[in-house]
């Protein structure tokens, strides 16, 4: 059977408030395997796809997103916490001379490998927020694995809110003609082949585990059934996360594989929400002192459901997700490097955790490790010396303590 010819699909977004313009077409990425490109311009979605099923179904599916999206009230309450404007004295593209310098490799979009400075600013980053903000709150260190549990998922209603970016993790079935007919198909083949068909039911059992798509979860699996005393906990970590994001990996920042520190708050409600302002107070200090073009806004979850209006409306309304956007100025645009979260007792309730008799509150504060480094080099580029003063300082003298 040939491969379709590439084709393009036009699609109008006239029915949505500009603001939801960005969330339809990252959605749509996922409407059909075969599409090769999405781009925006002037209220139309442009969608070049090879796909068997053609035009039609693409653009049906699209429709029905537009349709989830539009429901309920156009406009999110918006609310901008923080406002800073920076030199930004680099503008070029971070991303296209850190390949050519062979800073980073690229293994496919969004999978990167990192070399130095990269790596060394990845660890900078991560120490200084340990030591600048975790620290403040008296956090205690702990190390969670890369994999998850799907019964630990399903209680955080990943599944029902993110579906899109689940990776499974499986394995061959514990059966030596399995495991043998595998190996000697593989070798008959000449080596792994993509295009290869695989009998998944027949080779693999139903998986129990997924890639960690986020730091936080596994805190609240490990606190399960436990009552937490006096009026609260502050625990931190940073795992490996997953997230598979289709053909919005091409964006910049949106990463496959990332790096989570997050700073987790369990407790009483007014422990969780005090602890929360003062961690924005912290961010607001640090993009002061490294002179950040940036700002800390609302913002709500990128929810891929049919209920995506109400949770994000709830969100925003409800101020339970606080964004720290970096600018990109090549890009002319800005990417969300941390985030600021209040959960209610949503987590508490589902895994039994409590304060007294009631279900724990819990928050966290998030930083996505590789987005901070892009997004800073984006501002200052590799050369140290176009650095601000602080930020060189406080680096080189990391650097020293750490070898």
């Amino acid at each position: 059977m040939s491969t379709p010819q590439s084709t393009l699909c036009v699609i109008s977004l006239d029915r949505l408030d500009p603001s939801q313009h960005g969330q339809v077409k990252y959605a749509s990425a996922f409407v059909d395997e075969h599409i090769e490109n999405i781009r925006m311009d002037n209220g139309k979605l442009f969608i070049t796809h090879r796909s068997p099923a053609g035009s039609q179904r693409i653009a049906m599916h699209v429709e029905k997103l537009i349709d989830r999206f539009s429901r309920g009230d156009f406009g999110f309450k918006e609310h901008v916490l923080y406002e800073r404007r920076g030199p930004m004295p680099y503008s070029g593209d971070i991303i296209a001379e850190l390949v050519e310098t062979k800073t980073i490799k690229v293994l496919e979009p969004g999978l990167f490998i990192f070399r130095e400075p990269f790596s060394s600013l990845l660890r900078f980053f991560d120490d200084t927020f340990v030591k600048r903000i975790a620290d403040a709150f008296g956090a205690k260190e702990e190390t969670y694995p890369a994999v998850i549990h799907l019964s630990t998922l399903d209680k955080t209603n990943h599944f029902t809110s993110f579906p899109e970016h689940l990776h499974f993790l499986t394995h061959l079935r514990d059966d030596l003609d399995v495991i043998e007919s595998f190996s000697e198909s593989i070798r008959k083949a000449g080596g792994w082949k993509a295009e290869q068909p695989l009998d998944l039911n027949r080779n693999m059992p139903k998986p129990r585990f997924a890639m960690n798509p986020s730091t936080c979860y596994h805190c609240y699996e490990g606190l399960q059934g436990e009552t937490i005393e006096g009026d609260g906990i502050v625990v931190t970590a940073v795992a490996k996360c997953h997230r598979y994001e289709s053909k919005n990996h091409a964006d910049f920042g949106r990463l496959l594989d990332f790096s989570m520190r997050e700073i987790i708050f369990v407790g009483k409600p007014e422990f969780v929400r005090e602890n929360r302002l003062k961690a924005v107070e912290h961010l607001k200090q640090l993009a002061e002192e490294w002179e950040l073009d940036c700002l800390i806004e609302n913002a709500n979850d990128p929810f891929f459901t049919n209920d995506f209006q109400v949770k994000a409306s709830f969100q925003r309304n409800q101020e339970m997700k606080y964004e720290m956007r970096l600018t990109i100025p090549h890009i002319g645009k800005s990417i969300a490097c941390s985030s600021v979260n209040f959960h209610s007792t949503a987590f508490g309730s589902a895994f039994d955790i409590k304060t007294g008799k009631r279900p724990a509150t819990t928050g966290c504060v998030g930083f996505g490790l590789e987005r901070w480094v892009f997004a800073f080099l984006a501002q200052f580029g590799l050369n140290e010396d176009g650095w601000p003063a602080a930020f060189r300082e406080q680096y080189r003298a990391w650097q020293i303590q750490s070898r």
